[in-house]
């Protein structure tokens, strides 16, 4: 199967897995400026050069001996699953994406007709009930999820420990995962361990947030998407990201970890 969503820089420094919603552009562009000492023109997920990515045919073989053999570190970035859900929501349903399109062509229309979702109108600018719409779109992707149904799962919404797992399951071994609240220090360690060509100063990186202003802001605070229902929904769908990454189910408002992350456990439990 190989290692989908896995980058690498040109000079083999450093492996990545992607996870997405979780701060996957910065990452991408601090990998591509490790090595190029300027960042990519651009949304990083567009390039076709200058990173290996599993999805370049050319790049498969060098990631895959890398991988396997374990020459370069590696390591992934995951977030807190209400958060995430939410940032997808906005940026890909709600949202009209940088094409000037909206997501996945007739995925919004199909949504808007079957579960009743609203997505504030062809523009996205008139306002609507975004409880009511965010709760009816966690029907939605557990469908995706559950039975595949209407559509298959989309990334963006699929579990992070479905992502994190593929790379151990086909012979992966992560040297860190950490967590995008608290990006500096996780992305921090990381430097510490690897030798780049070109220096990285964290303090000096902007954050590459390619979803912003897609679509309309959040206008309450999070715990207010979360009834007894919509958190069912959340702990049948993501039981095993609060589980392995450390994160506090009980208290949508609480964004932060509650626990270390044990390494040993993720490989165990993710690559059975």
């Amino acid at each position: 199967m190989g290692f989908p969503g896995t980058w690498m820089t040109e000079s083999e420094s450093v492996v990545y897995r992607v996870v997405p919603k979780c701060a996957c552009s910065t990452i991408g562009q601090i990998m591509y400026y490790s090595d190029h000492g300027a960042f990519f023109d651009g949304d990083i997920h567009d390039a076709v050069d200058g990173l290996h990515k599993w999805a370049r045919e050319d790049s498969q073989p060098l990631i895959k001996a890398n991988v396997r053999t374990h020459t370069s570190y590696a390591f992934t970035c995951v977030r807190n699953p209400y958060t995430r859900i939410l940032s997808s929501f906005f940026d890909k349903i709600c949202g009209i994406q940088r094409n000037g399109k909206r997501y996945r062509g007739k995925l919004v229309p199909l949504l808007i007709q079957k579960y009743g979702i609203d997505v504030g109108g062809e523009d996205g600018k008139r306002e609507f009930d975004q409880i009511k719409s965010f709760r009816r779109f966690l029907l939605f992707a557990r469908d995706t999820i559950r039975w595949k149904r209407p559509m298959d799962p989309d990334i963006h919404w699929s579990s992070m420990s479905g992502h994190v797992s593929t790379f151990i399951v086909n012979g992966g071994t992560y040297d860190k995962i950490f967590w995008t609240e608290q990006f500096n220090d996780g992305m921090g360690e990381v430097l510490k361990e690897i030798k780049t060509p070109k220096k990285i100063d964290l303090k000096k990186i902007p954050r590459f947030n390619e979803s912003e202003g897609h679509g309309p802001k959040r206008a309450h605070p999070v715990e207010d998407y979360f009834d007894d229902l919509s958190m069912h929904l959340i702990k049948e769908i993501y039981h095993r990201d609060f589980e392995l990454f450390k994160y506090d189910f009980d208290n949508p408002g609480n964004k932060m970890p509650i626990g270390e992350i044990d390494l040993a456990e993720v490989h165990a439990k993710l690559g059975e």
